[in-house]
């Protein structure tokens, strides 16, 4: 039974790899909103059926993973290095995740088409902003606030606001650190 289901889910990993690595290639070379999933589909040599059992709509195709950007998000807060605040940590996590530059020569095309395409734009904010209740948790109890702490709350929601904000600068890292800094010492400087 565990090779059974061991090959069955390496098969369906395949398949999602598949279709990923196909709606990459196509939304790069012809643009997102010029392809259909249809055409993902048959790229991959799978039914639009199956396309929609590994992907729920057609913005999904370009961002994978999403269970995992919550567990380490709040891993970033909760495994944090003795002595390290909730703040900085959250900063170098999303300076690693948000900022780093890729050795996939595929990773400056998608991040560019990400940041030409409406929909894709909005749909990754609201995918990392799908995360700030988690987040906020995990804030507060590393905080030793109640669960419902405004502050961790706050900080969870503006630190994930900083990674769209910075995003969308020229230098994405510098400006994400700009941004965390005005969060530890506030505007008044």
């Amino acid at each position: 039974m565990t090779a059974t289901s061991g090959r069955r889910e390496r098969k369906k990993a395949q398949t999602r790899q598949a279709l990923a690595d196909a709606a990459t290639k196509l939304f790069t070379e012809h643009g997102y909103d010029n392809v259909g999933v249809r055409e993902v589909a048959e790229a991959a040599d799978v039914s639009l059926s199956t396309l929609f059992k590994h992907f729920p709509n057609k913005e999904s195709l370009v961002f994978d993973l999403d269970a995992d950007i919550e567990a380490d998000l709040v891993a970033a807060v909760r495994d944090r290095t003795a002595g390290q605040s909730v703040i900085h940590a959250l900063r170098d996590y999303l300076m690693r995740t948000r900022t780093a530059r890729s050795d996939d020569p595929a990773t400056p095309a998608l991040h560019r088409l990400v940041e030409s395409t409406p929909a894709l734009r909005e749909y990754a904010h609201q995918m990392l902003l799908r995360h700030e209740s988690a987040l906020a948790t995990a804030i507060a109890e590393a905080t030793r606030a109640p669960a419902v702490d405004l502050a961790a709350a706050g900080l969870a929601h503006f630190a994930l606001e900083a990674a769209k904000v910075a995003g969308s600068r020229e230098d994405p890292a510098s400006a994400l650190g700009e941004l965390f800094d005005l969060l530890e010492n506030g505007w008044g400087r």
